[in-house]
């Protein structure tokens, strides 16, 4: 299984090939929608009930996508760094347009990895791990283990 920061660039990839981005800024871009949302996952994983949230988008519960807390975080992180990659406030709101769609695209990663028979803690730190059995890492998984403790 692909670790979540893989399946985030290729969704990145695939939603943002549609847009009509200038050459010299689209890996640029690329790259700000990748960080704008794991750092949205990252902060939202730090907050009170957030674990719930991402477990909520993970498992595809979460009733709208645009209406998610952590997608809207994303695209404030986005639209906030923006000027600094060089986007017009136009072409901003173009690509931050697509967040929604790439992190509906996220929904269904989250199973039982444990094999215990429910999705847990556990099963949210091995997929944002990228899967095998009782591991916990990555970024996410990092801040969720410092969170925890």
């Amino acid at each position: 299984m692909a670790s979540i920061t893989d399946i985030i660039a290729q969704q990145v990839k695939a939603q943002a090939g549609g847009l009509n981005l200038p050459a010299n800024l689209q890996q640029t871009v690329l790259n700000g929608l990748s960080e704008s949302i794991l750092g949205s996952l990252t902060q939202t994983a730090t907050k009170a009930g957030g674990i719930n949230l991402i477990k909520e988008i993970l498992t595809g519960k979460a009733n709208a996508a645009a209406a998610s807390p952590v997608i809207d975080l994303a695209g404030k992180i986005f639209n906030g760094n923006a000027k600094n990659m060089g986007l017009d406030s136009k072409l901003a709101g173009s690509v931050s347009a697509v967040i929604p769609v790439i992190m509906s695209k996220l929904s269904g990663i989250l199973k039982d990895q444990d094999g215990d028979g429910d999705v847990d803690l556990n099963d949210v730190l091995i997929t944002l791990q990228g899967g095998g059995q009782k591991k916990s890492g990555g970024l996410l998984g990092t801040v969720l283990k410092a969170v925890l403790k």
